[in-house]
């Protein structure tokens, strides 16, 4: 049998943790059961500028697999060297505190020195290692996951010079159009810079991946030479293996968790107005909410204002298994979706992993956005406008009333098989096949 050679460039590789790696990793542990023969290129983990780190994962990566890491000159890590890691802005600015004078400058050396991102010091690096792995692996096909969006360059390298080979672009968000792209406070020169990176990408890969299908839209005003069926919507998913089986709820305490980092821009009131409102009616009853990752200092400011304070438990960061295990534990699963521009069509892969926990997803976002659609697809909870608490918190009593009565929440469909990891992987095998 002779299998298909795809070489797979991904910044995010065991051991960096965090959501950025999950796509890739399981595409690749797919993939090898599919008549595919991976190669991952990546970045040698003591040079790079990962936000976090899971050394559990290294175990996901199939022994066949031949992984290859690259030097890379990294300014993050220079700057965490000199300021210390906590006070280095990384994506989404969930660790920041955007009205410092040292954070605005930070973002703004970022966003005009650093084009298209911080990692871009990887490229030269990984173009180097990949020309040869191409001539050596005959590779018949180039994968690229990004963000860092920078890891594109990378690829309109290589078509220059491997014209035959098939570059497959996997933007798994947006680029200028990312919510967080004003916090970023380029200059003019910089932002046409970012924008004409961009549209290369756009026009010059053989096919786009994308999560969802707004991201499409939004890619599609890019260029005029862009038709629509270039670019394919595969949303994230989740791993069955990496749920156990047997994993039980609480029976005296009712735990809604919320996994993951959480920016100003999630605007999270509503659910901690109607969380308050629960704990009071519920007196006698045990209702808990618990953080894990990274949560900013504005949010434990307003829920002490609240007096919430007794009713909620954090926790950092933890590894993947962990998480996941953390997700089943729980009553209940919060989700939300940033309060900004484009709201409508993201999808994050903590979605997609609720799902995997079979838990009831309280959802704060656009009613009809890609999540909401989703969510309501696999009867997975139910999602909330950020002025319908009086909504929420009747569907929250009716939920608290069936746990209070001993009965089972009535989870999802067979609709969640559609984003198991396997199942999405033979969707990215086809387009990695697709010889136009």
């Amino acid at each position: 049998m002779n299998l298909k050679k795809v070489l797979v460039i991904t910044y995010y590789w065991p051991p960096s943790g965090g959501a950025g790696v999950q796509r890739s990793l399981k595409f690749v542990k797919y993939l090898s059961q599919m008549g595919f023969s991976p190669v991952v290129l990546t970045v040698d983990e003591t040079k790079a500028s990962y936000p976090l780190n899971d050394h559990s994962l290294m175990k996901e990566v199939p022994d066949h697999v031949k992984v290859v890491r690259t030097n890379s000159f990294e300014p993050l890590n220079i700057l965490s060297s000199l300021i210390g890691k906590k006070n280095v802005p990384y994506g989404g600015f969930a660790n920041a505190n955007k009205e410092s004078k040292k954070q605005k400058l930070l973002r703004w050396i970022r966003g005009n020195f650093f084009i298209p991102d911080a990692r871009v010091g990887w490229t030269k690096y990984a173009v180097e290692e990949a020309r040869r792995i191409i001539r050596d692996e005959k590779i018949d096909c180039v994968y690229i996951s990004s963000p860092p969006h920078s890891s594109q360059l990378i690829g309109l390298k290589l078509k220059k010079e491997f014209p035959a080979v098939r570059w497959v672009a996997d933007l798994r968000d947006p680029w200028t159009d990312i919510y967080y792209y004003k916090d970023l406070l380029h200059g003019e020169r910089a932002k046409k810079k970012d924008a004409q990176f961009e549209k290369q990408v756009l026009e010059e890969a053989d096919a786009i991946i994308v999560v969802s299908e707004p991201i499409k839209y939004s890619f599609l005003k890019k260029s005029i030479l862009i038709i629509p069926d270039k670019i394919q919507v595969l949303p994230n998913g989740y791993d069955e293996s990496d749920f156990k089986s047997g994993v039980a709820t609480s029976d005296e305490e009712f735990t809604i968790t919320y996994v993951g980092t959480m920016a100003d821009s999630y605007h999270p009131e509503i659910f901690f107005n109607v969380f308050k409102k629960l704990v009071s009616k519920y007196s006698d009853l045990k209702i808990r909410f618990k953080f894990i990752g990274d949560a900013p200092w504005t949010l434990k400011k307003m829920v002490d204002g609240l007096g919430l304070e007794s009713y909620c438990k954090w926790g950092g960061h933890i590894i993947h298994d962990e998480a996941v295990l953390e997700m089943q534990k729980a009553n209940a699963l919060l989700l939300i979706i940033p309060d900004t521009a484009g709201a409508k069509g993201i999808l994050t892969g903590k979605l997609f992993e609720y799902l995997g926990s079979k838990r009831f997803i309280i959802g704060i976002g656009p009613k009809h956005g890609d999540a909401a659609s989703i969510i309501h697809e696999c009867n997975a909870g139910e999602m909330f406008e950020r002025n319908e608490e009086m909504e929420m918190y009747s569907w929250m009593m009716e939920k608290l009333e069936l746990w209070k009565s001993g009965k089972e929440y009535a989870f999802a469909n067979d609709s969640i098989k559609n984003y198991t990891r396997d199942t999405l992987t033979k969707r990215l095998s086809i387009i990695l096949s697709d010889s136009k």
